[in-house]
């Protein structure tokens, strides 16, 4: 998540038109909504029957919260996170040409611990963690920005060629398999070892299924790939930046991505799960593009920002601690090795895993914004750089 840094090196304007010499506040405000929402959707996982696992066999649920929550969520933010991962591996590639430094260089080591962090937070924490993905994406990227300008586009758009494909592919087989009677419910085993089991078991679990529930990075690779690079046309093109090409752009993002993105998300999940791969992998980035420009409409109106803009900047800015940190939150609330909530209020949901989401979110934006009042950084992104320096 520290790739996505918002701050780029005081100098002129670049010829593009990216602004180069000051922080781009709306990133740290979009990377802050990207956390707090992909929890929209993980919150259905920890307190689901056989919570990492029975998302694989049975899915969330699908009521009408959990539905409105599908809708504005599953896979939007995800897909916005990715985009910002790209927009900070582009920040990084013009500070890096901008001093003349060697390129990927010594961002490969990033890429390379990012990939360790996200292997210990899948072991111990969430098996369904993005950052093993991101990091062996962000290796391929950082190669492709030394490539022309055409070369990038190329890539960027057979990517999304190969992934539609391949999504469409795997809809078709799984309805015909739901046809032949496969399917059926979370089984007991697993609902048990969630709600009763020891951390010992579960961690044992995670890594004696590992195939399995890191499948997602796999299937979606074309998927990451694209949008990283969208994320770094974007950020080449001033889509972020505070001035009018910023505000143009992004009124184009917000009504083509809403425009298309909101009804065509709706269809997709009123269909259920058959259509449920096309819904998080297929249409959720149309989405996530509004968002980006929906956020960026908020943000050039606020001329205070309240404790709601001060919150989500902070979770921006502390991005990573933020990510492990509620999901390790949810873990102690929902799984039997913490309070075991998820079994105990099974009979009050969903109005339960909806104030849990909002609990948490609250927790993440008081508690980053606390912290930075006496640190520079959070306190994964400090490990990680005083790793990287020696």
């Amino acid at each position: 998540m520290t790739h996505t840094d918002a701050r780029v090196t005081r100098t002129p304007q670049a010829a593009d038109g990216v602004p180069t010499g000051r922080r781009l506040p709306l990133l740290d405000v979009l990377r802050g909504a990207a956390i707090l929402g992909t929890l929209m959707t993980n919150v259905w996982i920890f307190t689901g029957p056989g919570a990492e696992w029975g998302a694989l066999e049975a899915g969330t649920d699908m009521g009408v919260v959990a539905g409105v929550f599908s809708v504005l969520a599953n896979g939007k933010f995800l897909s916005l996170l990715t985009i910002l991962f790209g927009v900070g591996l582009a920040i990084q590639y013009a500070s890096a040409e901008r001093r003349g430094q060697p390129w990927p260089g010594r961002y490969r080591w990033r890429a390379l611990f990012l990939f360790a962090e996200g292997t210990v937070h899948f072991v111990l924490v969430f098996a369904w963690d993005v950052l093993m993905g991101y990091a062996v994406t962000a290796l391929l990227v950082a190669w492709l920005l030394t490539r022309s300008e055409r070369a990038q586009r190329r890539v960027m758009w057979w990517a999304a060629g190969i992934h539609l494909t391949l999504m469409a592919l795997l809809t078709a087989a799984l309805a015909a398999a739901d046809s032949d009677g496969g399917g059926g419910g979370v089984s007991q085993s697993v609902v048990d070892l969630y709600a009763h089991g020891s951390y010992l078991d579960q961690i044992t679990f995670r890594l004696q299924n590992a195939i399995a529930l890191r499948m997602e990075p796999v299937l979606t690779f074309f998927l990451l790939l694209f949008l990283f690079l969208l994320g770094v046309r974007l950020f080449r093109a001033g889509a972020f930046g505070a001035d009018e090409t910023g505000r143009r752009l992004r009124s184009r993002l917000l009504a083509w991505g809403l425009g298309l993105g909101l009804p065509l998300n709706i269809a997709a999940t009123l269909a259920g799960q058959d259509l449920f791969l096309l819904a998080r992998y297929g249409t959720a980035p149309l989405l996530a593009v509004g968002y980006i420009g929906l956020i960026g409409a908020v943000v050039d109106r606020v001329r205070r920002p309240g404790p709601l803009m001060t919150g989500l900047t902070s979770v921006g800015r502390t991005a990573l601690s933020g990510y492990v940190l509620q999901n390790a939150l949810c873990v102690l609330v929902s799984y039997g090795i913490g309070l075991g909530l998820a079994e105990r209020l099974d009979d009050a949901r969903p109005w339960w895993v909806v104030s849990l989401w909002a609990v948490v979110c609250a927790v993440l934006m008081v508690g980053s914004t606390l912290w930075l009042r006496r640190f520079s950084a959070g306190p994964l992104e400090s490990i990680q750089k005083w790793a990287l320096r020696h």
